[in-house]
């Protein structure tokens, strides 16, 4: 039989304990601050484009990753029950959230059969290493009207036409070197090189007038910047600086390794000027293109084909091709009637 102090002392504790198990699930407001802040800064230096040295630019490609971990200190930001750092950590996770996820979804128009088609492979070839029979494939399969290369070497040059590439693309404005700095565009239709366009700043980055049937000629371009690296960077901004605008007159298509993703100012400031990311459009411009055939996946995204806004992305594919650490990105493309 209980007595009175028993039933007491239960009432005691049955009073605490849920008090208790509530502050064991509380996280101290000073952790989730210190969780949260560097996310904010991340946040912070994403949206104003605030990456200025070869560091900060390296490490904004990692945006998308940091976007999808901010959810964990907006979830410990949550169980401090303080409405500052929840507040900190919602808008943190949303201007994120906002600057990546548009990427994963198609903004285009889908209807775009009605266009001019156009198809554009591009890769970078990696000092020439990627097996010429395996690159062959991938035109055979893809039946590209435009194949833009780079670090493209003059020994990889006589791979590809002893593999069979000029029978199928046969016109070429080719700027081959022993390094890095090599760069070649293939096409099915003639091309005129635009020796003017534009400085190019970084590696040889040929231009040309291609002429197809039933529309006006369309610009090409084979963009190889040098990477953000070192004292690099500042000579890679002014590479993207430096590329031409869109043109009311002309159409224009730029493919090639940008060594930039879409988390970069100096890209963001580029596309701005009248182009769009044909895989942002398609809704694949998450899809990372580089390093492969390593140890470690596919990290980011720093081949494009970027397109002036006139012009419709039916999709976007991207392809592993072994001898090289890049992926191929491939745009099948819908060009506006001519007026």
């Amino acid at each position: 039989m209980k007595t009175a102090a028993d039933r007491g002392a239960g009432r005691v504790e049955s009073a605490v304990a849920p008090s208790a198990r509530r502050r064991r699930w509380k996280v101290p407001k000073t952790f989730a601050w210190a969780t949260v802040t560097p996310f904010a800064a991340w946040a912070v230096a994403r949206v104003a484009g605030l990456e200025r040295d070869s560091l900060t630019t390296q490490l904004m490609t990692g945006t998308p990753y940091v976007a999808a971990a901010s959810l964990v200190p907006l979830l410990l930001s949550a169980l401090t029950r303080n409405r500052a750092v929840t507040a900190v950590a919602l808008v943190t996770t949303a201007a994120l959230g906002l600057s990546v996820l548009p990427r994963a979804f198609r903004s285009g128009d889908p209807a775009v059969a009605a266009g001019t088609p156009l198809r554009v492979l591009t890769l970078n070839t990696l000092f020439g290493r990627a097996e010429p029979d395996a690159v062959m494939d991938l035109v055979r399969r893809l039946d590209p009207d435009v194949f833009s290369t780079q670090e493209l070497t003059p020994g990889m040059v006589e791979e590809l036409r002893a593999a069979g590439l000029e029978k199928i693309l046969p016109y070429q404005v080719l700027e081959p070197e022993w390094s890095a700095g090599g760069s070649g565009l293939y096409a099915r239709y003639p091309l005129t090189p635009r020796q003017d366009l534009f400085e190019a700043i970084g590696h040889n980055m040929p231009a040309a007038l291609m002429t197809m049937p039933g529309t006006k000629p369309v610009e090409i371009v084979d963009v190889h910047p040098f990477p953000p690296l070192g004292r690099q960077v500042y000579d890679w901004t002014a590479a993207l600086e430096a590329l031409p605008p869109a043109a009311p007159d002309t159409i224009r298509i730029l493919a090639g390794d940008f060594n930039a993703s879409l988390d970069h100012a100096a890209m963001r400031r580029f596309l701005s000027r009248g182009y769009e990311d044909a895989a942002a459009v398609a809704g694949e411009g998450l899809t990372p293109t580089w390093p492969v055939n390593r140890r470690v996946p596919a990290l980011i995204t720093i081949d494009h084909v970027v397109v002036d806004r006139r012009v419709g992305v039916n999709a976007v594919s991207v392809h592993t091709v072994p001898g090289t650490d890049h992926r191929a990105v491939f745009a099948d493309l819908r060009l506006p009637s001519p007026s």
